[in-house]
């Protein structure tokens, strides 16, 4: 048996974490350039009258949650302050109030998904420093019972 098998083992290990890892920058990165290429497709534009972005297209998070967050403005001024809930079902300003609540929840859907494709980047490239640190460790560990 030899007495770098430790060593070796902590190399394939940390292959594999690093290869994880590149896995989900990849994942992370097509699942962000997909949402925003679909959201892109759409033209939808940041109303001139909301808090942030205005004008500007929706093709990443901020535009996105800006966006909704005017249109719950905008159905809430047509429905007279109310909500789908709100309003009675035979008001037909209740469809005005449930294609703003459809619109809003699939913005912020899209602002969920930039997030974890992120999140995903974010974790990813954590697991390639973890597992260059560990292939590190595991040659001097190696060096070190050659000597």
């Amino acid at each position: 048996m030899s007495g770098n098998s430790g060593s070796g083992s902590a190399k394939w290990i940390s292959i594999v974490v690093m290869v994880i890892g590149a896995i989900m920058v990849i994942a992370g990165a097509v699942t962000y350039g997909t949402v925003s290429s679909t959201l892109s497709k759409e033209n939808i534009t940041v109303a001139e009258d909301a808090s942030c972005l205005g004008g500007q297209s929706v093709a990443g998070p901020f535009a996105a949650f800006c966006q909704a967050d005017i249109i719950s403005v905008h159905a809430l001024e047509a429905t007279g302050g109310k909500t789908y809930a709100e309003l009675d079902r035979e008001d037909p300003l209740r469809t005005v109030a449930m294609n703003g609540s459809f619109l809003r929840a699939s913005l912020f859907t899209s602002v969920v998904a930039f997030g974890v494709a992120f999140m995903a980047i974010g974790i990813g490239i954590v697991f390639i420093l973890i597992g260059v640190a560990l292939l590190n460790i595991a040659g001097r560990v190696g060096g070190a019972k050659a000597a």
